[in-house]
């Protein structure tokens, strides 16, 4: 693989310093190494984040500072949530002659039958896979064809994978890569209260129940009165009492 190159320095800023740093147009980073101490460095934030923002999959980078040059890989990239701008970069330096363990991306390329003309749905699986080589056989990603996807309900796996020679496969060989699979439809169920047996009896009774209290206590109220009319108006507070009915004049007695 040829290596992508950036120029770096030495950075003496740290901490509060690193605003200003920023906006006087360099990015800080730093390179981690298995058996040395981090280094701190910044490059030109114009430059470098042109070639980071090109690189696809995992690529070697040769940083070059004065002293000498690094092979490295990209570990982690800080960026601004809103603006998507370049924070921060880590990198970690490579032996070219020591096995190394790292993630590559998966692409999936060409059709799958199923999909085209049966109207399957593609559902991804990894993203990427775990590897082992020497930097110098790394490769940036991994094509997967999904030509052999002709039914639905067919899947690819790790194992269908066919890696370089040079290159050996860490990850399990049963994970999925892609499956084709049905259009889900979505059930409309239309669900009914469930009705218990003892539950109405027991309503039912008790309707019974207060109906007949009602029509004792009408009963004994007024035997063979016609119930009140409901609604009717109450009588006005202070309204004068009706007048006593007037006694009955005594008989004349006759006369012998």
């Amino acid at each position: 693989m040829e290596a992508t190159k950036l120029a770096a320095e030495h950075r003496t800023t740290v901490r509060k310093g690193i605003g200003a740093l920023r906006r006087s147009g360099l990015l800080p980073a730093v390179m981690y190494s298995a058996d040395k101490q981090p280094l701190s460095l910044q490059l030109n934030s114009r430059e470098a984040s042109k070639t980071l923002n090109r690189i696809q999959g995992t690529v070697l980078i040769d940083l070059a500072l004065k002293d000498a040059t690094h092979k490295t890989l990209v570990r982690e990239v800080q960026r601004n949530f809103i603006t998507d701008e370049i924070l921060h970069v880590d990198f970690y330096e490579v032996a070219m002659d020591r096995l190394m363990r790292v993630k590559i991306p998966v692409r999936l390329v060409g059709n799958a039958y199923a999909v085209t003309s049966l109207g399957g749905i593609l559902v991804r699986g990894l993203p990427d896979i775990e590897i082992e080589c020497l930097p110098g056989d790394l490769v940036s990603e991994i094509r997967v064809d999904m030509e052999p996807l002709k039914e639905i309900n067919m899947a690819l796996s790790v194992n269908d994978i066919k890696l370089p020679e040079k290159i050996k496969m860490i990850s399990h060989g049963d994970d999925m890569i892609a499956r084709v699979t049905y259009a889900s439809l979505e059930e409309i169920t239309t669900e009914k209260p469930e009705v218990v047996a003892g539950e109405v009896e027991v309503v039912e009774k008790g309707k019974k129940l207060e109906e007949g209290a009602e029509g004792e206590t009408a009963t004994a109220a007024k035997p063979g009165a016609a119930p009140a009319k409901a609604g009717a108006a109450p009588a006005k507070a202070g309204a004068a009492p009706a007048k006593a009915a007037a006694p009955a004049a005594p008989a004349k007695e006759k006369k012998k």
